[in-house]
C-alpha cells in the first residue's frame, strides 16, 4: 500500500504509522460505503495516535484529519440538504449551536469543570476563545473552523484551569457549527 505521508527520519518520533494506516483505511472504507461501520467528525477530531520513532510527520498527518474532517462535515451536510432541504441544514446547525449557548452564557472562570487534579488549560484563554464565538454568534466577529483547530492552551492548575475533555468536546462541536456555516 502507498502511503500518504512522510516518515520522519533519525531520532524524531513521529504518529505511528500502522495507527495511522488503520485510521485512514477505515475512514476511507466509511466514506465510499463499504461498510456499515459510522465515523463522525467528532471521532476524527479527536483522533489520537501514539508517537513513535520512524512514525510518520505529524503536521502532515494532521493536516489530512482537517482535510477528513471538512470533508465529512461536507457529506453530511449534502445528506441532510438532500433529504430536507436547505431549511433541514440550518435547522440542524441551529440546534448544534444552540449546544454550545449554557457554557457560553456562564460567567469567566466558571465555564468548565476545573480539574480536580493536575493540570488543564489556562481558563482565561479557553475563556477568550468562548468571548470569540460569542462575537461570531453576534455577528460582531469572523471566525474559523481552522482558528478554532489551531488553538493551543498555556497549562495551569487548579482554579485557574479547566478540565481538558471538557474544553475539547465543546471546541469538536463549536468545530462542527463553524464548518457548516462556512
Amino acid at each position: 500500500m502507498a502511503t500518504m505521508f512522510t516518515q520522519v527520519t533519525g531520532l524524531r518520533r513521529g504518529y505511528d504509522r500502522a495507527e495511522v494506516d488503520e485510521f485512514f483505511d477505515f475512514a476511507r472504507r466509511v466514506y465510499e460505503d463499504q461498510t456499515d461501520e459510522e465515523l463522525s467528525h467528532r471521532d476524527i477530531h479527536t483522533a489520537l495516535f501514539d508517537l513513535t520513532r520512524s512514525g510518520y510527520v505529524t503536521s502532515e498527518v494532521d493536516a489530512a484529519l482537517d482535510r477528513l474532517e471538512n470533508a465529512f462535515v461536507a457529506r453530511n451536510r449534502q445528506t441532510v440538504i438532500g433529504q430536507q432541504g436547505p431549511q433541514g441544514w440550518s435547522a440542524f446547525l441551529n440546534e448544534q449551536a444552540k449546544t454550545l449557548y449554557p457554557r457560553l452564557t456562564r460567567m469567566p472562570g466558571e465555564r468548565f469543570t476545573h480539574p480536580s487534579k493536575g493540570r488543564g488549560y489556562k481558563s482565561a484563554e479557553v475563556d477568550q476563545m468562548c468571548r470569540d464565538l460569542i462575537d461570531f454568534f453576534d455577528g460582531k466577529k469572523k471566525v474559523t473552523a481552522a482558528e478554532i483547530r489551531s488553538l493551543t492552551f498555556t497549562s495551569a492548575r487548579g482554579k485557574k484551569a479547566y478540565e481538558e475533555t471538557s474544553v475539547d468536546a465543546f471546541m469538536a462541536r463549536a468545530i462542527e457549527v463553524l464548518l457548516g456555516v462556512q
